[in-house]
């Protein structure tokens, strides 16, 4: 067998199939990386009616003097002085515990993987619940975060078509499934620090910040490989699974089921403006909806919109770390315009085929969107 450090280095150029930028995997058993990128190789290149296009967002490789990034030395600078602007904007997070546990509270065997009902510490002084799935087999394997609005659902007790984590641990993943199970039931659906009635980070950031937590919490895990840990969410956990992965850079990878990618004020399920997202104030909160004179929104994102800030900017953080954009009804193929910032940073660095985005009509995702998540992870995390 050839060695993996070699492997890695390999282009096939008759098959298309690029290797030199991909992690060292091995084309062979059941989870055959050739087979992945065969079913996702067309998801990480534009529409031609969307190739170039950059639509009205600003550049992520000029500074903020006006200075252009030419070089990968000038991008690393670049990406901190993104990353700190928006930490300012967000608010500084609290520490990170780098060496929580999970606590496991129940134990039962489910078809051929293990489930554990587990705690943790996500933000100071709050614990949440979650299920660990862990597939047979004592070697370290790659795992996925799996988020949404309760931890149920992502191991296949809730809707259909959201079940990330239950169908990954099918395919040799350890997952783990989190949710604001409290705050969706009081309507608050966030996470807020210090306090609700003073939170001092806007709280989509801080559900990131919980996720850096869980990443550590994972990482621990001796069943798991802290090198390959992915996250994935659809809708307000394709929201919390954006910004997690962008904002924390010890994700490998990360998809993002139909979150909203960008900013758009007529449409009323990319509601960034939204007390619980990137629009805190404390309450009473505005009525939920789009933002109209009578009702405005209040805290960062108006100052966001003034100042014609987009989240193209982080999505530019994840670079070249690969990420999948599983676009629904408000992901639609004008995305790229979008993305493509993130295409052109890749390949300043010189990348290729670490952006892609399948299209569906609806919001709701289809059996063919989620496996090409499926496959995603499988290429981009999946050794034998």
């Amino acid at each position: 067998m050839m060695p993996s450090t070699v492997l890695a280095k390999i282009i096939l150029l008759g098959s298309g199939l690029l290797i030199g930028v991909a992690p060292a995997i091995c084309l062979c058993g059941e989870n055959n990386p050739r087979q992945a990128w065969e079913k996702i190789a067309p998801c990480f290149s534009p529409p031609k009616q969307w190739e170039n296009r950059y639509g009205n967002y600003r550049s992520p490789l000029i500074f903020k003097d006006g200075t252009p990034v030419k070089t990968a030395a000038q991008w690393k600078q670049r990406r901190n002085e993104i990353l700190a602007d928006w930490q300012s904007m967000l608010g500084q997070w609290p520490e990170l515990n780098k060496k929580q546990k999970l606590e496991i509270l129940d134990t039962k065997q489910r078809e051929n993987f293990t489930q554990h009902r587990v705690r943790f510490e996500w933000i100071p002084g709050q614990r949440t619940t979650g299920y660990l799935l862990v597939p047979p087999g004592h070697q370290p394997k790659p795992a996925v975060i799996c988020v949404y609005y309760e931890p149920e659902t992502a191991i296949g007790l809730g809707k259909p078509l959201r079940d990330f984590a239950y169908q990954l641990t099918k395919r040799g993943f350890v997952t783990l499934s989190l949710g604001t199970t409290e705050a969706t039931a009081a309507k608050t659906y966030s996470l807020y620090y210090p306090s609700i009635e003073n939170a001092k980070v806007q709280p989509l950031s801080m559900l990131a910040c919980a996720s850096a937590n869980a990443w550590y919490a994972l990482s621990n895990q001796k069943q798991v490989d802290k090198d390959r840990i992915g996250i994935v969410g659809h809708s307000f956990g394709g929201k919390w699974a954006m910004f997690s992965s962008c904002l924390f850079d010890k994700f490998a990878c990360a998809a993002w089921s139909d979150p909203g990618i960008v900013f758009q004020n007529d449409r009323p399920s990319i509601n960034y403006w939204e007390p619980w997202y990137l629009g805190y104030h404390p309450k009473l909160w505005r009525k939920r909806g789009l933002i109209t004179k009578e009702n405005p929104a209040y805290g960062l994102y108006p100052k966001l919109m003034k100042q014609n800030r987009n989240l193209h900017e982080l999505h530019a953080l994840m670079a070249p770390r690969p990420f999948l954009v599983s676009g629904g009804s408000e992901d639609p193929p004008r995305r790229w315009e979008a993305l493509n910032h993130s295409v052109a940073v890749n390949r300043l660095l010189g990348y290729k085929h670490r952006v892609g985005m399948t299209n569906r009509p609806k919001h709701t995702p289809t059996k063919e969107s989620n496996e090409i998540i499926y496959s995603f992870f499988e290429y981009f995390l999946m050794q034998n």
